[in-house]
């Protein structure tokens, strides 16, 4: 497959029209469409489907669709890798974080990389630790800002000092805000959010001990932000980390810390004795200098 052709594929599933493709690509109909038929004869597979003047992609093409998009996505900065270099760095750096307290320390280190190098973009991917690892793996993602317990054997990394603590978030007029703090006695009875990551939820059933199998978990979330909207709207409690909840409106929804407290450190990763481009490398350098000036805890 040609990356020009890819980018053929891409531009018709956007604009689901041959014609319209055609027009913005500035190539003519019958190109496209020979692209296209040679494209699925390649693959073996169909990988649209018409409905008049409608196109629509198949299941096969969904999934081409997905793939098309990361193989660019890392053909990109592989460019702006071989183009950097020392005495002018642009480019980009992609950071892959989750909700975290963390993210203060990450935004002092983006701060003092900025001073020195203002022609890099840096760009931030939220989503979990499993996700993000994945994409480091995969070359998509530069730097991780992981919540631990993580696998951290392909990495090297720092960890930073800000500890999250544990909360239940509820609204202001629940009962339980009235609590300064919340056990596991005040959950048993109630409809919980639980993180979906296995690691996490591993110690949450620590916390719980022999009463975790007892919970009715009515969710299961990757992120805490639509966890919260459920709480908003009264139909469970998130057990989350505290993390970027606490910037929520104070009027529509509050936290109210676990007891025994239960708390979460997180790490800054890259993958170990890996290339990476000079901007990247510039990002290490000013991650190990923030360790530095940092006290251990």
């Amino acid at each position: 497959m040609e990356i020009r052709v890819l980018k053929y594929f891409l531009t018709v599933a956007r604009e689901q029209n041959i014609t319209r493709a055609a027009e913005v690509l500035h190539i003519t109909q019958p190109t496209l469409s020979r692209q296209l038929a040679a494209l699925e004869e390649d693959l073996g597979t169909k990988l649209f489907t018409r409905t008049g003047r409608i196109i629509r992609l198949t299941e096969e093409g969904i999934l081409l669709k997905r793939r098309a998009l990361e193989i660019l996505d890392l053909e990109e900065k592989t460019v702006e890798e071989l183009r950097n270099h020392e005495e002018l760095i642009e480019g980009s750096v992609t950071i892959g974080c989750g909700e975290f307290g963390a993210v203060e320390s990450l935004s002092k280190i983006c701060e003092t990389y900025r001073e020195k190098y203002p022609k890099v973009q840096i760009r931030l991917y939220t989503a979990t630790a499993d996700v993000v690892q994945d994409l480091m793996k995969q070359g998509l993602v530069d730097i991780g800002l992981l919540m631990e317990p993580v696998d951290t054997s392909e990495f090297e990394y720092i960890r930073l000092p800000e500890a999250d603590s544990w909360v239940v978030t509820m609204r202001p007029d629940d009962p339980m805000a009235q609590k300064d703090v919340i056990t596991k006695n005040d959950l048993l009875d109630k409809q919980l959010i639980l993180p979906s990551r296995l690691n996490i939820q591993s110690e949450l059933a620590n916390w719980f001990g022999k009463d975790f199998e007892k919970l009715n978990v009515a969710f299961v979330t990757n992120l805490a932000t639509n966890a919260a909207v459920m709480a908003k709207n009264g139909l469970a409690y998130p057990v989350t980390i505290e993390g970027a909840m606490k910037f929520w409106r104070e009027d529509l929804l509050i936290n109210r810390k676990l007891y025994p407290e239960l708390i979460s450190y997180s790490v800054l990763a890259w993958r170990r004795n890996i290339p990476c481009s000079t901007a990247t490398r510039k990002f290490i350098e000013e991650i190990n200098a923030f360790k530095a000036l940092t006290k251990p805890y």
